[in-house]
């Protein structure tokens, strides 16, 4: 489990709530992450807190998915690299919540291609088919900026950051 703690104290799952405390509605920067490895009390501000092991690396995010009509209206999912399954559940790396319509676990998959540099949107294994733009995803389709994806009763404008015109630089490869 990886916890952080938001700016008023309060610690919570960054798995189930992403960096938005659910007490609060606070957004939280990642460095305040940790995992479960080890225990060692460590001072912060005249009290003894848990520290739960080194702290993870940042995985940058790569693009957005912002909700433009549905329960989560305004809200952005960060999409990271790689794979990013969609779906209702906690486990689910883009969770949304709100709209029953959207299968619980892997109603869609939106996936980053550092090498290639692009996005494609795939259907999930679940019941629930994905739309892009009002077409249904039978096999992998590659996003375009402002494409709009719609699952369940839910419409998502999809905001690519990596691509042609920028990448996150691998620090490994420079050296």
């Amino acid at each position: 489990m990886s916890l952080i703690r938001c700016t008023n104290g309060h610690m919570f799952s960054s798995r189930r709530h992403r960096n938005v405390c659910p007490y609060c509605n606070v957004m939280v920067e990642q460095e305040s992450k940790f995992n479960k490895q080890s225990f060692v009390g460590v001072e912060e501000d005249d009290k003894t807190m848990p520290y739960l092991g080194e702290i993870d690396g940042v995985n940058p995010v790569t693009g957005w998915l912002v909700c433009i009509e549905g329960p989560q209206m305004g809200r952005d999912y960060r999409i990271l690299s790689e794979k990013n399954f969609i779906g209702r559940a906690e486990e689910m790396h883009i969770r949304i919540i709100g709209d029953n319509t959207i299968s619980a676990r892997n109603h869609a998959v939106i996936v980053y291609d550092p090498k290639k540099r692009n996005f494609f949107l795939l259907p999930g294994d679940a019941s629930g088919l994905a739309y892009l733009n009002n077409e249904a995803v039978y096999t992998p389709t590659e996003l375009a900026a402002y494409d709009v994806i719609q699952l369940g009763s839910s419409m998502f404008l999809f905001i690519p950051l990596c691509g042609v015109h920028f990448e996150w630089e691998n620090n490994q490869s420079e050296e």
